[in-house]
């Protein structure tokens, strides 16, 4: 199903131009069409700026392929005085390779209620580009007038990714029964690529003891392992995944 998304202000060109052109919002357990009409709009139908300030900040500076998770901070604050509900930030990731693929980034979003992240799944644009969006049947973020919620996220890179450049920047999207709307646009988040460092052991591995507590954030490789979350299962989930949305698409074509 594809949805339009309104934008809440109005948009430079191309920018609402590629908006237009394809605006899949794709839900993967979309709530019943009777509640999700019910939820009122952030911004009142003149604004003429986002209702949601967005703000990505505390990231690394550097990932290490096959390395353990870089955790940063998504902001979203309410500039209104309505209270936004079913919010759903998609990421964008743009490599200065074109070369990264779906299946090699893992990015996990944490919703505040509970210690067990949400998975993202990657979708490529056209433009080689990945689109993610927070939606696993999450129903969305809720943020009050004048507050500020800070959404806790962390990446990995896989073992195979290459060096490279990579900035990251989120749309924000209020989700309805039928379409969305645009409440929202990030700063830009830069940071690079490394190759695993190349070290030859001297002496014998310590193997942990088993009363050793596992570490809380795994290796990309090891959180693998233990899930059971292959490459073909990460390529799946993102031509599966149901929520895309080319408010994502546009941030990153905007800055050609």
């Amino acid at each position: 199903m594809r949805l339009p998304l309104r934008p809440r202000t109005p948009l430079r060109t191309p920018l609402s131009l590629c908006l237009a052109a394809a605006a899949p919002l794709l839900v993967t357990a979309a709530p019943p069409a009777h509640a999700a009409d019910a939820i009122p709009g952030c911004a009142a139908p003149d604004a003429r700026s986002f209702p949601l300030t967005t703000r990505i900040h505390d990231g690394p500076d550097t990932y290490e392929a096959g390395g353990g998770y870089g955790t940063w901070y998504l902001d979203l604050t309410n500039t209104t005085a309505r209270r936004c509900t079913a919010i759903h930030p998609v990421v964008v990731l743009v490599d200065q390779q074109r070369a990264l693929k779906p299946a090699q980034p893992r990015l996990d979003f944490y919703d505040g209620s509970s210690p067990r992240p949400h998975p993202v799944r990657f979708a490529t644009t056209d433009e080689a580009e990945l689109v993610g969006a927070f939606d696993d049947g999450f129903p969305g973020f809720t943020v009050d007038p004048g507050k500020t919620l800070t959404v806790k996220v962390r990446l990995a890179l896989a073992p195979d990714t290459g060096p490279n450049e990579i900035t990251a920047n989120a749309a924000v999207v209020q989700r309805h029964a039928d379409d969305g709307d645009w409440v929202g646009q990030s700063n830009d988040y830069r940071f690079d690529i490394e190759a695993p460092e190349s070290t030859t052991p001297t002496t014998s591995p310590t193997v942990p003891s088993a009363a050793t507590p596992p570490a809380e954030d795994l290796s990309f490789t090891d959180e693998l392992a233990r899930t059971g979350i292959g490459t073909a299962h990460l390529a799946l989930a993102a031509t599966s995944v149901l929520l895309v949305t080319a408010g994502a698409l546009l941030l990153a074509r905007k800055r050609r």
